[in-house]
């Protein structure tokens, strides 16, 4: 019982960093479940994976939506190239060593910490000038929101994420989105089953159980909602760095297990 609430807990966790975030969530849950569940990386992979395949972060893409925040028919779009990178990334996990994923995961933590505590930005003597953050719709071929899909969905496949933590930057960096229509669209994105393709091949290769994956999609449902509340109303700054240095201390754990 004890355990089960804890997979609940997780997943409210999770929810509020992918309704903040637009992330997906897996970032948390994966380590989380390794670290404090005690799973190996594929079963960990295949249980967030499977969480997030039911439109748990619904609530939070109205809150957003409502707000003006999304745009329906690139976060389509993206979808459809989450669901042709999940299957590519799904095969790559269950066919390579777990201590060389793990440590390639702990890798891409460290990459993606180290971006969330803009270090890139304070070591620069001079600042680059930043684009213009898009507050109207931009004119870009319906084949580049597909391979920012594709993308996100060979790292959903390969870490067990919903790969918003790819969709986010690369909305921003690259489309000149704002980070709130950036989190927005990209959660908008993942509500769809993107990531079937990897929960059967991990399923398949029997490293998934449903009941674990259930209880924290439980709590993602009602932690999306909170966390896209506090988007919309919130600056997420110091949020960020205390998520960083989570990231951190989790990629050192991982290397460290499987050396």
């Amino acid at each position: 019982m004890l355990a089960d609430a804890g997979f609940i807990i997780l997943g409210i966790i999770a929810g509020i960093l992918s309704g903040l975030f637009g992330i997906g969530g897996g970032i948390v849950m994966v380590p989380s479940l390794i670290v404090f569940f005690g799973m190996d990386i594929l079963d960990a992979n295949a249980t967030s994976l499977a969480a997030m395949l039911l439109p748990v972060g619904i609530l939070g893409v109205i809150a957003y939506y409502k707000a003006g925040h999304i745009n329906i028919k690139e976060s389509l779009l993206i979808a459809a190239g989450l669901f042709a990178g999940s299957f590519i990334g799904g095969e790559f996990a269950v066919n390579i060593s777990e201590s060389f994923l793990s440590k390639l995961y702990g890798a891409i933590l460290l990459y993606i910490a180290f971006n969330y505590l803009d270090i890139p930005t304070h070591l620069k003597k001079n600042k680059a000038v930043k684009p213009t953050e898009r507050t109207m719709p931009l004119q870009r071929p319906f084949w580049a929101y597909v391979l920012v899909g594709i993308a996100a969905g060979i790292f959903a496949g390969l870490f067990g994420k919903g790969g918003g933590i790819v969709i986010v930057p690369m909305l921003i960096s690259i489309f000149h989105y704002n980070p709130k229509a950036a989190a927005a669209t990209s959660l908008a994105a993942l509500q769809l089953p993107v990531g079937l393709p990897s929960v059967l091949i991990y399923a398949h290769n029997g490293h998934l159980t449903i009941l674990y994956a259930a209880l924290i999609a439980s709590g993602i449902l009602v932690g999306a909602f909170i966390g896209s509340i506090i988007g919309v109303r919130l600056p997420s700054g110091l949020f960020k760095k205390i998520f960083a240095v989570f990231l951190i201390v989790v990629a050192f754990y991982m290397v460290y297990k499987y050396i």
